[in-house]
């Protein structure tokens, strides 16, 4: 294996861990369950995608190699979707507190109210 090869895994492994760590340091820092998907689906997406490339460049083009791919683009897909699923349910379950706890700005929470007063203004017309 040559020496290039190593220090580019390596590089791209240590990326990937880097992601994790911040990841997990976002899923402590913020308050709200919302929040806390978001750090750590995005961060754990991107911490894997640098990981398993690192593993790729150490097998080099092989068969392996082609099946770390295939895992890549599978949870490219499938984490981001059960999170914004998940996210989904629970801003459908419980909309009040969702309104009451996430971490926007004021203005930005004052526009909301203003949209929905408008919307239900509209629905009883």
């Amino acid at each position: 294996m040559s020496s290039v090869r190593v220090i580019i895994a390596i590089v791209l492994i240590s990326i990937g861990v880097f992601f994790s760590i911040v990841s997990v340091l976002g899923t402590f820092r913020f308050k709200f369950v919302l929040n806390r998907m978001h750090s750590a689906a995005m961060g754990d997406t991107l911490a894997l995608l640098f990981v398993l490339l690192g593993l790729c460049v150490i097998s080099g083009l092989t068969f392996t190699s082609l099946k770390l791919a295939v895992i890549i683009v599978f949870f490219w897909i499938a984490s981001p979707v059960s999170s914004h699923l998940i996210s989904n349910m629970i801003v459908t379950v419980d909309r009040k507190k969702v309104d009451d706890m996430c971490e926007l700005i004021e203005a930005y929470k004052k526009e909301i109210k203003q949209n929905r007063r408008k919307n239900q203004n509209e629905q009883t017309k």
